[in-house]
């Protein structure tokens, strides 16, 4: 089954906690803190693959999640690094962030990877808090969470020629006949509901990738007979084929649809209706279609168009067709797409340009609301549990001035203030310097 746009859901492992332990041997006086700290949590990357051919993989396997860090040990020792998760997608996938819809990476080149969710540090032991005046803390971290985003994959194929046209007008016929694809032929529309790629050898030295794509139809470009999933594989082709159906069976005016056609590309993207092309007038051993096509070829050709009598049943015609397209793919730089930045998000967010970035706002009549990533971390990496975990939390708080922001929020004691997945019943009492 080709499956060319699925939605997932990654989320990276976690950090391992580190440790509150102390040296206990017997000859070591005055031991000393000796927690460890924990392991890094496990990140997930997109690794592109040249020998998949779609994402049908991810329409089954919806929830990808990375392996948490082992937590910290005594004598110092750090807790394992959790296992990362490598998801293979096939070449010429695009990478977009479902909840901002910004393209975050276009793996067009086999081999590249995104890292899709970075696995969060692990906690700090007590031993990584001792200070010639704090010799025995009692404190150590929560691991850092693993990122966490959900992804729209989305397949664009890469192909030398792309082969276009109405429905039944030959694509699938002539992919048959130049290499050994074999997509399901039928005399109705839409036979062909996926796209079929093959292999064209030209001679012993050459050889290209072409791409049937599925009739496109007039609003094919909003939409239409799925038009716009369709279109978006002809992006990356080098090279256009334009077939065209001469047989008179279909009523319709080959120099119609020829327009037809290239208005959906125009309308869909300029870029693609820029990209060359070429006329192939097919069926032309049908009685009476070698003559329409004799008829119409000064047309095309007026119109700077290479022109080719052909018919995809019975091989005539094209073996030109395909040392043509061979001579014209050589002259044609071979360009692949500038993928993004690979291990960057493109969209940098206002907490991105400065860490510590927050905002305090009221949401209810008792109830208060702190957000920025770095506060929000630092919450999640307490252990509040601890009593002098927590003092050191709220320290960190007067130090950026989240309680004297509350204070002019009006806050006061028994509200709710809530720091990302932890809630605080605000007391005065509890106020430290």
């Amino acid at each position: 089954m080709f499956v060319d746009e699925v939605e997932i859901s990654v989320r990276a492992g976690d950090g391992g906690n580190g440790m509150v332990a102390f040296r206990r041997e017997k000859y070591v006086p005055r031991g000393g803190p000796a927690g460890g700290d924990g392991g890094r949590g496990g990140s997930i990357v997109l690794l592109a693959d040249g020998r998949l051919t779609t994402l049908i993989d991810y329409r089954y396997k919806r929830n990808c999640k990375a392996q948490r860090g082992g937590d910290g040990g005594g004598n110092c020792m750090t807790g394992a690094d959790g296992a990362g998760l490598v998801l293979k997608v096939p070449v010429g996938t695009q990478v977009y962030d479902v909840d901002s819809g910004e393209l975050l990476a276009d793996l067009a080149v086999d081999g590249e990877q995104f890292c899709a969710a970075k696995g969060g540090r692990g906690g700090r032991g007590n031993a990584r808090f001792a200070t010639p005046v704090r010799r025995a803390p009692r404190l150590a971290e929560n691991g850092e969470p693993g990122e966490e985003r959900r992804l729209r994959l989305e397949l664009k194929l890469l192909a030398d020629v792309g082969l276009i046209g109405f429905p039944n007008v030959g694509k699938s016929t002539l992919i048959a006949q130049v290499s050994a694809a074999r997509p399901k032929i039928a005399d109705y529309p839409f036979t062909t509901l996926v796209p079929n790629l093959g292999v064209v050898r030209v001679d012993e030295d050459r050889s290209f990738v072409m791409a049937d794509i599925p009739g496109l139809i007039e609003g094919a470009h909003a939409g239409a007979g799925l038009g716009d999933r369709f279109l978006r594989h002809v992006e990356r082709t080098r090279l256009l084929v334009n077939i065209i159906d001469v047989s008179g069976f279909t009523d319709r005016n080959p120099v119609s649809d020829f327009d037809a056609v290239n208005r959906e590309l125009r309308l869909y993207s300029p870029g693609l209706a820029a990209l060359p092309q070429l006329v192939a007038l097919n069926k032309i051993d049908v009685p009476g279609a070698r003559e329409t096509a004799q008829q119409l070829s000064p047309v095309f050709k007026s119109r700077g168009f290479n022109t080719f009598l052909i018919s995809a049943a019975t091989g005539e015609g094209v073996q030109s067709l395909v040392y043509f397209l061979g001579d014209e793919l050589e002259k044609l730089d071979k360009v692949v797409p500038a993928p993004v930045e690979s291990h960057e998000i493109v969209r940098i967010a206002p907490d991105k340009l400065d860490p510590r970035r927050w905002e305090a706002r009221k949401v209810g009549d008792r109830e208060f609301v702190v957000e920025g990533k770095a506060l929000e971390r630092a919450v999640a990496m307490t252990n509040l549990d601890n009593e002098e975990a927590v003092r050191r939390l709220h320290r960190k708080l007067y130090r950026l001035g989240v309680i004297e922001a509350l204070k002019k929020l009006g806050v006061e004691d028994g509200d709710t203030v809530r720091i990302g997945a932890a809630e605080f019943d605000y007391a005065a009492e509890d106020e430290v310097e």
